[in-house]
């Protein structure tokens, strides 16, 4: 009987996807609140046109749950990597807060 290498390589395509398959119970995450750790922008927008300060920052970060604060001033570079725990706090040439944000 001649080889045949398509059987060889069926057999192991089949015993790869066997091993991808899930039977059984699909896995369960724990029950974890969905903003846990999580930044919230809307509890602080009140602040938005008050004056850039190390209070006002403590405050806005307390009142957004926030894990860190970065302070963007114009011309900054800023990194584009989203943070979910981070509160952006964009002010004006003049230290006016212009806008809050998470990310």
């Amino acid at each position: 009987m001649p080889f045949n290498p398509v059987l060889p390589a069926t057999l192991c395509a089949a015993i790869l996807l066997a091993g991808c398959s899930s039977a059984g119970k699909p896995e369960t995450q724990p029950a974890v609140a969905a903003d846990a750790g999580r930044c919230a922008a809307a509890p602080v927008q009140a602040l938005i046109g008050k004056p850039l300060s190390a209070a006002l920052v403590e405050q806005a970060k307390r009142e957004a749950g926030a894990q860190r604060v970065r302070v963007l001033h114009p011309h900054d570079a800023v990194t584009l990597d989203y943070n979910p725990q981070r509160l952006n706090i964009d002010v004006d040439d003049r230290q006016q807060v212009l806008r809050l944000t998470c990310g």
